[in-house]
């Protein structure tokens, strides 16, 4: 494995000297800028500490990010940071107070509540270059972007780096994991001190020792590179961009507005979680109608090929045949299933395809599988066909089609497509000028901008996009609302791969980290937990793969098991039915991060409420109140929980469900066995029933 530590050879290292945390370190005099959150929880002051421009960000007054330094590194003309002067500004900061709605989402209406100001960064000597930072402030965290103003002197800009830091100031445990290793983005999250940690993706999720909680990422990642933190030293850490193939890491023409770099900040991890910060610092939908955009469920010709029953390639076994996909539609109208992956049914797959996508054809078909047919079969049942585009990481051979693959799929109907980039971390390739062959990061500028342009050229034929080894999320599914959902982290087809399978937190985890970047497309739903293959069983209880419905968030979820799987355990199943996938209200009930979690989500077309709670390998008591529903309304609340002798080693399919009439002032409690779950769904009874 590769640890790309060091980067963009050639480039010196930062090694400016850091001001002082301590609250009421004394700075040289420079004007200080002060913006503070609309109710005076949090606020930024950005001001000069040895030559440096720096920030730090007060929670009720305490400092939470020591001073923190700002700027960049530019290729062949040095530091865009020393000598960098505040320049006083001439207006107070402005506010801004709106409620915005979501086509679709975890909550229908989002607050936009913040203040923001302008700071003006000047050299007075030298080229006398100006730089800008936009600092926005919310109650739950902060957002700042950097602005290139258009100058003769710095017109054309070429970044090799970035020189944003986050200086933690007190004591903290981190949840992260580790940048630039093979498998990127699909690793087992590290729970460590702070001052144990080395470089991490973002989010990176932090908790103080007085328990408030921390997020450092990224929002509107627009033609630009990714970032991801390095520790400089104990719990001081330095934002690194992702370095594209020409050996620097961005490159615009001024005027341009980096991406928000945001840190949400607050009292607990469900506050955390519910934190709307990214998307409020994206732009509004620009894609105009979108009532086409349809969450849902969708079953998938997929699982068996990790049981090995099936095959991706074609022969004897090949899964993607017209026999084999009318039964999955079948099934799929039979239980009211909006979709149907299909994976392999296009030529290519015989090829050692990871990581060599250049024998895919997005248009053909094996000779088993009549598309055509299919689409029209699907479509006479109500059911709609999900397309998959595995590029192999090969975006020349990928991109030349992909106009053909898009009209194809809009002439019949399938407006959804799962892509891929089944690819090393840094090992996506492409033909540059000259067809010269080079290889990017995920994350990468020229990655970004092909995910997006991907996005909008689907958008232009009313297609979803659903995207696995993605980009990083950033919040763009407001302004491009058809970007529905990512992958972007260990799923559930790890628990088939065994190498090893992921450990029985591996979802708490997954809430209060990968799923702060927004939704995720991570295939609960399996019901066949013991030997997937000799190798390997799923460590959960049956339980806990209903309750992942509703504390996974994704508006397209699949159920991903096979046919047989649920046929075998109908009463099961009907949770799976029966929980929607859109949703007017979210709510954490209760949480650690790590540990366990209880969440609450509002069906945005009725009036019922649904319940998913989940734990790590410790059983758990969850006593939680009712108060969410709609008081004075009776609801029959349809219990699916562990039973006295579950466990998700020794006796995973001990599980009891039953009913019984609740309102909004009792409580329950929630019994959880180790690496147990619990699904509720609340079904409010019709008014006019109640008198």
């Amino acid at each position: 494995m590769k640890n790309w530590l060091l980067v963009l050879a050639g480039i010196s290292a930062f090694s400016a000297v850091r001001a002082d945390s301590a609250p009421g370190t004394a700075l040289p005099k420079a004007p200080t800028v002060s913006v503070s959150s609309p109710n005076q929880v949090l606020t930024v002051e950005v001001t000069e500490s040895d030559g440096f421009p720096v920030y730090r960000v007060l929670r009720f007054g305490k400092p939470v990010i020591g001073y923190s330094h700002l700027g960049f590194v530019l290729k062949d003309a040095g530091k865009l940071a020393y000598q960098l002067h505040v320049v006083a500004p001439t207006e107070a900061p402005h506010g801004v107070d709106e409620t915005w709605e979501q086509p679709w989402g975890e909550r229908r209406y989002i607050r936009n509540h913040y203040s923001e100001q302008t700071v003006r960064l000047t050299e007075p000597k030298g080229l006398r270059r100006e730089l800008e930072v936009i600092v926005r402030v919310y109650d739950d965290g902060i957002g700042f972007r950097y602005a290139f103003p258009d100058q003769p002197q710095l017109h054309d800009v070429v970044i090799a780096d970035e020189l944003t830091e986050f200086n933690i100031v007190d004591p903290a445990t981190a949840w992260w994991m580790p940048w630039g290793e093979s498998h990127d983005t699909e690793l087992v999250y590290q729970r460590t001190a702070l001052s144990e940690l080395s470089t991490s993706h973002t989010p990176l999720t932090l908790r103080t020792k007085d328990h408030v909680h921390i997020e450092i990422h990224e929002a509107a990642l627009v033609d630009f590179a990714g970032f991801y933190v390095q520790r400089i030293d104990e719990q001081h850490l330095r934002a690194h961009l992702v370095p594209a193939s020409e050996g620097w890491a961005a490159r615009r023409t001024a005027p341009f507005k980096t991406p928000w770099r945001m840190i949400a900040i607050t009292d607990s991890a469900g506050a955390l979680y519910e934190s709307n910060l990214e998307l409020n610092l994206n732009d509004p939908n620009v894609l105009g109608d979108v009532s086409w955009i349809q969450p849902g469920k969708f079953l998938g010709i997929w699982w068996e090929m990790f049981h090995e029953d099936w095959t991706w390639a074609s022969g004897p076994k090949h899964g993607a045949t017209t026999e084999h996909a009318k039964r999955y539609i079948d099934f799929a109208a039979k239980h009211h299933f909006r979709g149907l992956l299909i994976e392999g049914w296009n030529v290519g797959w015989d090829s050692e395809w990871a990581g060599d996508g250049s024998s895919f054809s997005f248009t053909e078909a094996y000779p088993d599988f009549d598309l055509p047919a299919i689409a029209a079969y699907a479509r006479a049942k109500g059911v709609h066909i999900i397309g998959h585009h595995e590029t192999g990481g090969d975006i020349s051979n990928y991109e030349a089609q992909m106009g053909s693959a898009f009209d194809l799929y809009q002439s019949l109907g399938i407006d959804a497509v799962k892509t891929g980039y089944v690819a090393d971390a840094d090992q996506i390739h492409h033909k540059a000028v000259l067809g010269a062959n080079r290889t990017e990061w995920h994350d990468s500028q020229y990655m970004a901008n092909h995910y997006l342009t991907v996005v909008k050229e689907a958008a232009k034929r009313h297609i979803m996009i659903d995207s696995h080894e993605p980009i990083k999320d950033t919040g763009l599914r407001r302004t491009y609302p058809n970007w529905l959902a990512r992958e972007g982290s260990r799923g559930q087809e790890y628990n088939a791969f065994g190498v090893p399978v992921n450990p029985p937190e591996h979802e708490t985890n997954l809430v209060f980290t990968r799923m702060l970047g927004g939704p995720m497309d991570f295939t609960p739903g399996i019901f066949d937990l013991k030997h997937i293959r000799p190798c390997c069983s799923v460590p959960t209880t049956l339980m806990k793969q209903l309750a992942l419905y509703v504390v996974l968030y994704s508006p397209v979820t699949m159920a991903a098991d096979r046919i047989q799987a649920y046929e075998a355990r109908p009463d099961a199943f009907k949770f799976i039915e029966d929980v929607p996938t859109d949703w007017s209200e979210t709510h954490v009930i209760n949480a650690e991060v790590g540990d366990y979690v209880t969440i609450v989500r509002k069906d945005r077309h009725t009036d019922n409420w649904y319940l998913g709670s989940i734990t790590d390998e410790n059983g758990r008591l969850l006593p939680i109140s009712l108060g969410f529903l709609e008081p004075g309304r009776h609801y029959r609340a349809e219990i699916y929980r562990d039973g006295a002798k579950a466990h998700w080693d020794q006796n995973p399919y001990d599980y009891v469900i039953e009913s019984r009439d609740v309102t909004s002032t009792e409580k329950l409690e929630l019994r959880l066995a180790p690496g147990g779950g619990e699904a509720i769904r609340f079904v409010a009874e019709p008014i006019a029933k109640q008198h």
